[in-house]
Protein backbone atom coordinates (compact mmCIF):
# COMPACT_ATOMS: atom_id res chain seq x y z
CA UNK A 1 0.00 0.00 0.00
CA UNK A 2 1.62 3.43 -0.89
CA UNK A 3 0.27 6.16 1.60
CA UNK A 4 1.11 9.69 0.52
CA UNK A 5 1.47 12.66 3.31
CA UNK A 6 1.68 16.05 2.53
CA UNK A 7 1.53 19.05 5.02
CA UNK A 8 3.32 22.31 4.86
CA UNK A 9 3.97 22.49 8.71
CA UNK A 10 7.38 20.35 9.54
CA UNK A 11 6.23 19.32 12.98
CA UNK A 12 2.62 18.71 12.07
CA UNK A 13 3.74 15.95 9.10
CA UNK A 14 6.52 14.20 11.34
CA UNK A 15 3.62 13.68 13.98
CA UNK A 16 1.67 12.31 11.35
CA UNK A 17 4.20 9.91 9.54
CA UNK A 18 4.45 9.04 13.12
CA UNK A 19 0.99 8.07 13.75
CA UNK A 20 0.49 6.29 9.90
CA UNK A 21 3.67 4.53 10.73
CA UNK A 22 1.73 2.72 13.85
CA UNK A 23 -1.37 2.18 12.36
CA UNK A 24 -0.05 1.03 8.82
CA UNK A 25 3.96 -0.44 9.88
CA UNK A 26 4.02 -2.36 6.37
CA UNK A 27 3.18 0.52 4.08
CA UNK A 28 5.37 2.50 1.78
CA UNK A 29 4.88 5.80 3.10
CA UNK A 30 5.89 9.30 1.31
CA UNK A 31 6.43 12.58 2.94
CA UNK A 32 6.65 16.21 1.55
CA UNK A 33 6.05 19.81 3.02
CA UNK A 34 6.17 20.97 -0.73
CA UNK A 35 2.38 20.04 -1.82
CA UNK A 36 4.05 20.88 -5.76
CA UNK A 37 6.88 18.69 -5.53
CA UNK A 38 4.52 15.71 -4.02
CA UNK A 39 2.63 16.05 -7.36
CA UNK A 40 5.35 16.39 -9.14
CA UNK A 41 7.15 13.29 -7.94
CA UNK A 42 3.66 10.94 -7.72
CA UNK A 43 2.52 11.52 -11.72
CA UNK A 44 3.15 8.23 -11.96
CA UNK A 45 2.60 6.63 -8.98
CA UNK A 46 -0.78 5.04 -8.17
CA UNK A 47 -1.32 6.66 -4.67
CA UNK A 48 -3.70 4.18 -2.04
CA UNK A 49 -4.03 6.83 0.25
CA UNK A 50 -3.78 10.15 0.61
CA UNK A 51 -3.48 12.52 3.64
CA UNK A 52 -3.31 16.09 2.85
CA UNK A 53 -3.39 19.17 4.86
CA UNK A 54 -5.81 21.72 3.01
CA UNK A 55 -4.03 25.20 3.79
CA UNK A 56 -0.72 25.02 1.86
CA UNK A 57 1.19 27.93 -0.24
CA UNK A 58 1.08 27.32 -3.92
CA UNK A 59 -1.64 24.91 -3.81
CA UNK A 60 -3.85 23.79 -0.94
CA UNK A 61 -4.72 20.52 -0.20
CA UNK A 62 -8.42 20.60 -1.91
CA UNK A 63 -6.66 21.87 -5.33
CA UNK A 64 -3.90 19.20 -4.55
CA UNK A 65 -6.54 16.38 -4.08
CA UNK A 66 -8.03 17.40 -7.44
CA UNK A 67 -5.15 16.91 -9.31
CA UNK A 68 -4.13 13.54 -7.63
CA UNK A 69 -7.67 12.23 -8.45
CA UNK A 70 -7.40 12.46 -12.30
CA UNK A 71 -3.90 10.37 -12.45
CA UNK A 72 -6.21 8.05 -10.32
CA UNK A 73 -9.89 8.15 -9.09
CA UNK A 74 -10.12 6.22 -6.35
CA UNK A 75 -7.28 7.46 -4.57
CA UNK A 76 -9.09 7.28 -1.08
CA UNK A 77 -8.14 11.16 0.02
CA UNK A 78 -8.13 11.68 3.58
CA UNK A 79 -7.80 15.60 4.63
CA UNK A 80 -5.95 16.43 7.75
CA UNK A 81 -7.06 19.87 9.16
CA UNK A 82 -7.01 22.32 12.17
CA UNK A 83 -10.01 23.78 10.38
CA UNK A 84 -13.83 22.42 9.65
CA UNK A 85 -15.06 24.97 7.34
CA UNK A 86 -13.90 22.57 4.30
CA UNK A 87 -15.86 19.88 5.43
CA UNK A 88 -18.75 21.11 2.03
CA UNK A 89 -15.45 20.99 -0.33
CA UNK A 90 -14.17 17.85 1.31
CA UNK A 91 -17.60 16.26 0.45
CA UNK A 92 -17.95 17.49 -3.18
CA UNK A 93 -14.62 16.05 -4.19
CA UNK A 94 -15.81 12.34 -2.66
CA UNK A 95 -13.15 12.44 -0.24
CA UNK A 96 -12.95 9.27 1.97
CA UNK A 97 -12.30 11.12 5.55
CA UNK A 98 -11.74 14.46 7.66
CA UNK A 99 -9.25 14.83 10.14
CA UNK A 100 -8.97 17.16 12.63
CA UNK A 101 -5.29 18.09 13.86
CA UNK A 102 -4.30 17.44 16.47
CA UNK A 103 -3.91 14.19 14.86
CA UNK A 104 -3.60 10.65 16.95
CA UNK A 105 -3.79 6.72 16.20
CA UNK A 106 -7.55 7.06 17.01
CA UNK A 107 -8.80 9.19 14.37
CA UNK A 108 -6.32 7.63 11.76
CA UNK A 109 -7.79 4.31 12.44
CA UNK A 110 -11.40 5.66 12.34
CA UNK A 111 -10.81 7.22 8.52
CA UNK A 112 -9.24 4.39 7.24
CA UNK A 113 -12.03 1.62 8.49
CA UNK A 114 -14.63 3.70 6.48
CA UNK A 115 -12.27 4.21 3.16
CA UNK A 116 -14.65 4.91 0.13
CA UNK A 117 -12.48 2.79 -2.13
CA UNK A 118 -11.11 -0.35 -1.32
CA UNK A 119 -7.17 -1.06 -1.29
CA UNK A 120 -5.78 -4.58 -2.31
CA UNK A 121 -3.52 -6.74 -0.16
CA UNK A 122 -0.21 -6.28 -1.20
CA UNK A 123 1.77 -9.73 -0.83
CA UNK A 124 5.48 -9.67 0.66
CA UNK A 125 6.05 -12.83 0.04
CA UNK A 126 5.59 -15.12 -2.94
CA UNK A 127 3.10 -17.67 -1.47
CA UNK A 128 -0.42 -15.59 -0.32
CA UNK A 129 -3.63 -17.75 0.83
CA UNK A 130 -7.07 -16.42 0.94
CA UNK A 131 -9.13 -17.86 3.48
CA UNK A 132 -12.16 -15.51 3.61
CA UNK A 133 -14.90 -16.51 0.97
CA UNK A 134 -13.65 -20.03 -0.60
CA UNK A 135 -10.17 -21.57 0.88
CA UNK A 136 -7.16 -20.80 -2.08
CA UNK A 137 -3.55 -20.96 -1.93
CA UNK A 138 -1.95 -18.49 -4.98
CA UNK A 139 2.03 -18.32 -5.84
CA UNK A 140 2.84 -15.11 -7.38
CA UNK A 141 -0.96 -14.48 -7.63
CA UNK A 142 -1.21 -17.51 -10.15
CA UNK A 143 -3.38 -20.50 -8.02
CA UNK A 144 -1.46 -23.50 -6.92
CA UNK A 145 -2.86 -26.98 -8.32
CA UNK A 146 -3.12 -29.97 -5.81
CA UNK A 147 -2.96 -32.94 -7.26
CA UNK A 148 -5.67 -34.31 -4.26
CA UNK A 149 -8.82 -31.84 -3.03
CA UNK A 150 -7.56 -33.73 0.13
CA UNK A 151 -4.18 -32.08 0.25
CA UNK A 152 -5.59 -28.80 0.34
CA UNK A 153 -8.00 -28.63 2.49
CA UNK A 154 -5.03 -30.71 5.04
CA UNK A 155 -2.98 -27.92 4.05
CA UNK A 156 -6.01 -25.08 5.00
CA UNK A 157 -6.49 -26.77 8.30
CA UNK A 158 -2.34 -26.37 8.86
CA UNK A 159 -2.87 -22.69 8.04
CA UNK A 160 -6.33 -22.68 10.20
CA UNK A 161 -4.18 -23.58 13.55
CA UNK A 162 -1.88 -20.96 12.35
CA UNK A 163 1.60 -22.83 12.56
CA UNK A 164 0.79 -25.28 15.45
CA UNK A 165 2.11 -28.70 15.08
CA UNK A 166 -0.81 -31.06 14.87
CA UNK A 167 -0.66 -35.09 14.88
CA UNK A 168 -2.04 -37.83 12.31
CA UNK A 169 -4.19 -38.43 14.79
CA UNK A 170 -6.32 -35.52 14.88
CA UNK A 171 -6.09 -34.48 11.28
CA UNK A 172 -7.50 -37.77 10.32
CA UNK A 173 -10.33 -37.09 12.61
CA UNK A 174 -10.82 -33.71 10.85
CA UNK A 175 -10.72 -34.86 7.33
CA UNK A 176 -12.37 -38.30 7.40
CA UNK A 177 -14.07 -37.93 11.08
CA UNK A 178 -14.10 -41.31 12.55
CA UNK A 179 -12.91 -43.35 9.90
CA UNK A 180 -8.51 -44.67 8.98
CA UNK A 181 -7.43 -43.23 6.58
CA UNK A 182 -3.75 -42.78 8.11
CA UNK A 183 -1.99 -44.54 5.17
CA UNK A 184 -3.88 -42.19 2.50
CA UNK A 185 -2.43 -39.24 4.60
CA UNK A 186 0.84 -40.16 3.59
CA UNK A 187 0.11 -39.53 -0.01
CA UNK A 188 -1.45 -36.35 0.98
CA UNK A 189 2.21 -35.20 2.85
CA UNK A 190 3.73 -36.40 -0.29
CA UNK A 191 0.84 -34.39 -2.63
CA UNK A 192 1.85 -30.88 -0.51
CA UNK A 193 5.40 -31.58 -0.44
CA UNK A 194 5.65 -32.05 -4.36
CA UNK A 195 3.20 -29.12 -4.92
CA UNK A 196 5.45 -26.67 -2.78
CA UNK A 197 8.91 -28.33 -3.88
CA UNK A 198 7.45 -27.43 -7.75
CA UNK A 199 7.33 -23.90 -6.70
CA UNK A 200 10.56 -23.42 -4.90
CA UNK A 201 8.80 -23.61 -1.18
CA UNK A 202 9.33 -26.60 0.04
CA UNK A 203 9.91 -25.09 3.37
CA UNK A 204 6.71 -23.85 3.90
CA UNK A 205 5.42 -27.43 4.81
CA UNK A 206 7.04 -29.07 7.57
CA UNK A 207 6.61 -33.10 8.79
CA UNK A 208 8.32 -34.37 11.53
CA UNK A 209 7.83 -37.87 13.19
CA UNK A 210 3.98 -38.05 13.57
CA UNK A 211 3.18 -34.52 13.10
CA UNK A 212 2.92 -31.93 10.68
CA UNK A 213 2.59 -27.77 10.71
CA UNK A 214 2.88 -24.43 8.68
CA UNK A 215 5.72 -21.85 8.53
CA UNK A 216 3.67 -18.81 8.73
CA UNK A 217 6.55 -16.69 8.64
CA UNK A 218 6.80 -17.97 4.69
CA UNK A 219 3.00 -17.39 3.47
CA UNK A 220 0.92 -13.93 3.23
CA UNK A 221 -2.98 -14.83 4.62
CA UNK A 222 -5.73 -12.36 5.39
CA UNK A 223 -6.61 -14.14 8.11
CA UNK A 224 -3.71 -13.53 9.48
CA UNK A 225 -3.63 -9.75 8.67
CA UNK A 226 -6.88 -9.62 9.99
CA UNK A 227 -6.28 -10.57 13.62
CA UNK A 228 -2.67 -8.09 13.25
CA UNK A 229 -5.70 -5.26 12.54
CA UNK A 230 -4.92 -4.62 9.19
CA UNK A 231 -7.50 -2.16 7.67
CA UNK A 232 -7.35 -3.94 4.04
CA UNK A 233 -7.79 -7.31 6.02
CA UNK A 234 -11.02 -5.87 8.31
CA UNK A 235 -12.49 -4.40 4.85
CA UNK A 236 -12.17 -7.77 3.16
CA UNK A 237 -13.98 -9.74 5.97
CA UNK A 238 -17.40 -10.37 4.91
CA UNK A 239 -18.50 -12.82 7.65
CA UNK A 240 -17.23 -15.69 5.20
CA UNK A 241 -14.39 -18.47 5.71
CA UNK A 242 -13.24 -21.43 4.13
CA UNK A 243 -16.53 -21.91 2.59
CA UNK A 244 -15.63 -25.05 1.01
CA UNK A 245 -15.18 -26.66 4.39
CA UNK A 246 -17.43 -27.98 6.75
CA UNK A 247 -15.04 -27.72 10.19
CA UNK A 248 -13.78 -23.95 9.88
CA UNK A 249 -14.79 -21.56 12.73
CA UNK A 250 -13.17 -17.93 12.04
CA UNK A 251 -12.58 -16.07 15.51
CA UNK A 252 -12.90 -12.33 14.09
CA UNK A 253 -11.96 -11.10 17.78
CA UNK A 254 -9.13 -8.76 17.92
Amino acid sequence: MKILLVDDEKLQLIRLLNTVKKVLPDSEILSYTNPVLAFKENENNLIDIAFLDIEMPEINGIQLAKKLKKINPKINVIFVTAYDNYALDAYKLHASGYVTKPVNEKKVKDELEGLRYDVELKPSKKLQVKCFGNFEVFYNGVPLKFARSKSKELFAYLIDREGAAINVNELNAVLWEDDDHKSYFRNLVSDITATLKSVGLDDVFIKRHNECFIDISKVDCDAYEYKNNNPDAIRAYRGEYMMQYSWPIFNDDK
